[in-house]
């Protein structure tokens, strides 16, 4: 007998399912449309491109960056150059260099001085090697010539370019440092 009741009643009860899914599915449907045709998208309008102006070149009245005749223009003007900057660096180009000209100043060391005859000579230190050096001699790569030498450091000038490509005198000095133990 339950058997009966279970297959009229499960008949039964989907008819009166699908009969209440129909109803809410209609109204379901109608709140959708409802809502698409209620909202109205906030959309900006594109603006416009802005109009290409083309640039009219006037350049062909000066010399080309990489003619020949630029390249001239260049070179003379470098030999006036060079006959105002020879009595500076001229006497510099035309001597032999120096051992200690091959390093950098800021490479080297001065660690302490001699007094040798009553003229103090400047220990420097540069890798793992001491050099001694007297006034006259040569330090770094700006041309350092040394000019005096004292207990605590070594006053040199150098012959460097300015901004402006010139070559001017520099003062420079390498002061005495310690060497800190390892």
């Amino acid at each position: 007998m339950t058997r009966r009741w279970s297959l009229i009643l499960v008949p039964l009860v989907s008819v009166s399912l699908s009969g209440c899914i129909g109803e809410d599915q209609e109204e379901l449907t109608s709140w959708m449309q409802h809502e698409r045709n209620s909202i109205k998208p906030d959309v900006k309008p594109i603006p416009e491109p802005t109009k290409f102006v083309p640039y009219s070149y006037g350049g062909e009245r000066f010399v080309e960056p990489f003619s020949s005749e630029k390249l001239a223009s260049i070179l003379k003007s470098g030999q006036q150059v060079s006959a105002e900057k020879s009595a500076l660096i001229g006497p510099e180009l035309n001597r032999r260099k120096q051992p200690l000209e091959a390093f950098p100043l800021d490479a080297m060391m001065m660690v302490g001085s001699l007094n040798r005859g009553g003229k103090l000579v400047g220990l420097v230190k540069v890798d793992s090697l001491l050099y001694q050096v007297t006034p006259g001699n040569y330090l770094g790569q700006n041309f350092g010539k040394i000019l005096k030498i004292e207990e605590n450091q070594i006053v040199l000038r150098e012959i460097v370019q300015d901004a402006a490509g010139e070559w001017i005198e520099r003062p420079a000095a390498l002061q005495l440092q310690e060497e800190s133990s390892k």
